[in-house]
C-alpha cells in the first residue's frame, strides 16, 4: 500500500523536491538488493519459515515507525532498512513454495503466487488511495498492521506443516555439464537488457503517481485506481493469454512485443490531455507487461539446468533490484531538468532499442552454429 505513493508523499506532504525524491527511493532499492542477497543467506541457515515470519512482522514494526521520521538522511536510513527486511521474504517465500508444494505442482503453485502478487497489486493501491486521502500516518499504520495480521496468520497455519521432497531425477549422463552464469556472455547481455527493461518499467512506482499529481493534480484516490488498474488487469487476462501466446509464437516475439507496448504506453502521454489517455497508457502497460515479464523468466528457466538455475535465476533477480536503484534516480534527474515530456519521449526510444536488444539475444537461430 505504500510504495506506490512513496513519491508523492515524499513530494507533497514532506516538501521534498523531485532530485532528493529519488535518491531517497534510490536507498528503497539499494535495500531491495541487501534483502534478496541477505534473505537467501538466512534461509539457506535458519530456514525459510522462520525468515518468512520475522520479515513479516519487523517489516510491520519498522512501517509504523517511518509514519514519524521526516529527516532526509533519517528518511534514506528507513527506506533502506524497511526495503532490506521486506525483500528478504522473497527468497525464503520462493523457497518455501517447492516445499509445500507436491513436485508435480511446483510450476502451478509459483504461477498462483504471482497471481497472488497482482492480486494484491490490484487491492493495494485501491486501499491504499483511500487511506492516504485522510492520513499518510494512517496509510503507513494500515501497512504495518497488514505486515503483522500476515506474519501471524503464517505463523500460525505452517507452524507445523510438512512439505514434500523433492523427486530426485536420474540422467543417463554421469556427468553433466554445467556452465556459469556468469560466464555465459549471451545471457549476462540478457541480464543488462532486463535492467534496462525494469528500470523504464518502474517508473510505474516511481515517476508517474509525480506525473499524476503534478501534471493531472489528481488525488491520492484517483492514483490508487489508476495504479490499481495494472494489477486488476494483470491479474485478470495473465494466465490465459500466456496460455494461448505461447502455443502461437515463439518467445522472442513476445518479448519484443512487449518491450514495444511499454515504449508506447509511455509515449502516448505526450498525444493528449485527458484522463481516459491516462486510463488507455495503463491498460497498455498492463499488457506489455504480460507479453514480457513471463516469457523473460522463461528464457532464463531455458538457458540454464538443474544444477545451475540458482545462479541463473539469481542473476535475473538482481537485475530488477539494481532496475529498482537506478529508476527512481534517473527518472527524477529527467523530471526535475528535462521534463515529463523529454523523460516519456525517451523511455519510448530506449524501450525500441532494448526491443532490438532483446530480439536477437533471445532468438534461437541468433548465434548457433551451422553443422559443418
Amino acid at each position: 500500500m505504500v510504495l506506490p505513493f512513496l513519491s508523492v508523499y515524499l513530494t507533497r506532504s514532506l516538501g521534498y523536491s523531485v532530485e532528493q525524491t529519488g535518491i531517497i527511493l534510490s536507498s528503497y532499492g539499494l535495500g531491495s538488493l541487501a534483502g534478496g542477497y541477505l534473505g537467501g543467506r538466512l534461509t539457506d541457515r535458519f530456514g525459510h519459515f522462520i525468515v518468512q515470519f520475522l520479515s513479516l512482522v519487523f517489516s510491520a514494526l519498522i512501517f509504523v515507525s517511518l509514519s514519524f521520521v521526516s529527516g532526509y538522511f533519517q528518511l534514506m536510513v528507513g527506506f533502506f532498512i524497511v526495503s532490506m527486511v521486506a525483500e528478504g521474504l522473497r527468497p525464503a517465500n520462493a523457497a518455501s513454495i517447492s516445499f509445500y508444494s507436491k513436485p508435480e505442482n511446483i510450476a502451478r503453485s509459483f504461477s498462483l503466487n504471482r497471481m497472488a502478487i497482482n492480486l494484491g497489486f490490484s487491492i493495494g493501491p485501491l486501499a491504499g488511495g483511500l487511506l492516504a486521502s485522510i492520513s499518510y500516518k494512517i496509510l503507513f499504520l494500515a501497512d504495518g498492521i497488514t505486515c503483522f495480521l500476515a506474519g501471524i496468520v503464517f505463523y500460525i497455519y505452517f507452524k507445523n506443516r510438512k512439505g514434500f521432497k523433492a523427486v530426485q531425477q536420474k540422467s543417463e549422463n554421469k556427468v553433466l555439464k554445467v556452465k556459469s552464469a556468469y560466464k555465459d556472455k549471451r545471457f549476462l547481455f540478457f541480464i543488462f537488457l532486463t535492467s534496462v527493461f525494469a528500470t523504464l518499467f518502474f517508473q510505474l512506482f516511481m515517476t508517474l503517481p509525480i506525473y499524476y499529481r503534478e501534471v493531472y493534480d489528481l488525488k491520492e484516490k484517483m492514483i490508487g485506481g489508476l495504479l490499481a488498474v495494472n494489477g486488476i488487469t494483470v491479474f485478470s487476462l495473465e494466465m490465459i493469454m500466456v496460455y494461448i501466446l505461447s502455443k502461437k509464437y515463439r518467445l522472442h516475439t513476445l518479448i519484443v512485443i512487449g518491450l514495444i507496448l511499454m515504449g508506447v504506453s509511455f509515449t502516448m502521454l505526450n498525444l493528449g490531455h485527458s484522463f481516459s489517455l491516462l486510463v488507455f497508457s495503463m491498460l497498455i502497460l498492463s499488457i506489455s507487461e504480460i507479453f514480457a515479464m513471463p516469457f523473460m523468466a522463461t528464457f532464463v528457466v531455458d538457458r540454464s539446468n538443474e544444477r545451475n538455475r540458482g545462479s541463473y535465476m539469481g542473476l535475473y533477480t538482481i537485475s530488477f533490484s539494481i532496475a529498482l536503484i537506478i529508476a527512481p534516480y534517473l527518472g527524477s534527474k529527467v523530471i526535475a531538468n528535462l521534463g515529463f515530456d523529454i523523460l516519456w519521449w525517451g523511455t519510448g526510444i530506449i524501450s525500441l532499442l532494448a526491443a532490438a536488444g532483446f530480439y536477437f539475444v533471445t532468438h534461437p537461430d541468433i548465434g548457433k552454429r551451422k553443422p559443418e
